[in-house]
């Protein structure tokens, strides 16, 4: 119970921390376009990772044999599934890619039972589907929800990427989340960089990434979101199954509708609550059955490994 009350804590301050992020993406996206946005982000959080990494003295040495799930995580989530959400959202409509990343959960789910062999229950499904219909009754609305092919296949390719990079990172627990989201940045800042630059001498404004609004998001992004959020929802995987951390992602709408209301004025309805509760239902069904921590499935697997 405990490994679940810590994930939990930790994964909802993840989600909530990205659902603050789309007020800054909405700040800055009309200014500079997704893949540098991203670009942009990741430097300001390896700046704020390693001031991180010196303060906590954390090793960055990776093992040989782990150098491949590193790349692949930073691969398949930092750099894949960040700039098919951005990219897909600005091909359609924010209703539709929070409508359709919220699918996250679901592959994340048949992820965990297909290369983690968690158990798939009953509780599990159903809690998955409360959460969505709560997620639903938030955000959708017919009138404002446009979505293109292109758009619909990069959102649904944001959601798996980042449903099997959660996945993958059960199989890192043996280093700190600092390290791995240190070094999962750089990755994929590097691979962000040539296209970036070109798009920042051929088309970037200066004068208009000046404004406050702009350069303070960025730094939200980088910072808090980023170096933070990555932190965080990293280490909250640790403490339970992929299937029902998942969940969490669902914190998102929730946060953004609000400080959407809060801050931008947006119309907050009765479905905001009725999907609030929703979602909350679902997540306290999933967490009511069992669990087991990144380190049990390792140990399980050695196990399983001397057997065989």
């Amino acid at each position: 119970m405990r490994n679940l009350l810590i994930g939990s804590v930790l994964l909802s301050l993840a989600g909530s921390i990205w659902g603050a992020m789309f007020i800054a993406v909405r700040l800055s996206i009309q200014v500079i376009a997704p893949v540098p946005l991203v670009w942009m982000r990741y430097g300001v959080a390896l700046l704020s990772l390693l001031a991180l990494v010196t303060f906590l003295q954390e090793p960055l040495r990776i093992a040989r044999k782990d150098w491949k799930r590193v790349f692949l995580v930073a691969l398949i989530g930092q750099t894949t599934s960040i700039v098919t959400q951005e990219t897909g959202t600005m091909l359609t409509s924010a209703q539709a890619g929070s409508v359709l990343t919220a699918s996250t959960p679901v592959f994340m789910v048949i992820f965990g039972v297909w290369l983690l062999h968690e158990r798939l229950t009953v509780g599990r499904v159903a809690s998955v589907v409360l959460a969505t219909v709560g997620m639903l009754l938030i955000t959708f609305d017919p009138e404002s929800f446009t979505v293109t092919p292109l758009g619909a296949l990069l959102l649904v390719t944001a959601s798996v990427t980042w449903a099997l990079m959660s996945v993958l990172l059960k199989g890192l627990s043996q280093y700190s989340t600092v390290t791995i989201t240190f070094h999962a940045v750089w990755i994929a800042f590097l691979l962000l960089t040539p296209y970036s630059l070109y798009w920042f001498f051929a088309h970037g404004d200066p004068a208009a990434m000046a404004a406050p609004s702009v350069w303070g998001s960025v730094l939200y992004l980088g910072v808090v979101s980023t170096t933070a959020g990555f932190a965080l929802w990293n280490k909250g995987l640790l403490y339970m199954d992929a299937s029902l951390g998942g969940l969490f992602m669902f914190f998102q709408p929730i946060v953004g509708s609000f400080l959407g209301w809060l801050v931008l004025g947006e119309e907050m309805t009765t479905a905001f609550w009725a999907g609030s509760a929703l979602i909350g239902l679902g997540v306290a069904c999933a967490l009511r059955g069992g669990n087991t921590t990144a380190e049990e499935k390792l140990e399980r697997a050695k196990n399983e490994a001397k057997s065989s």
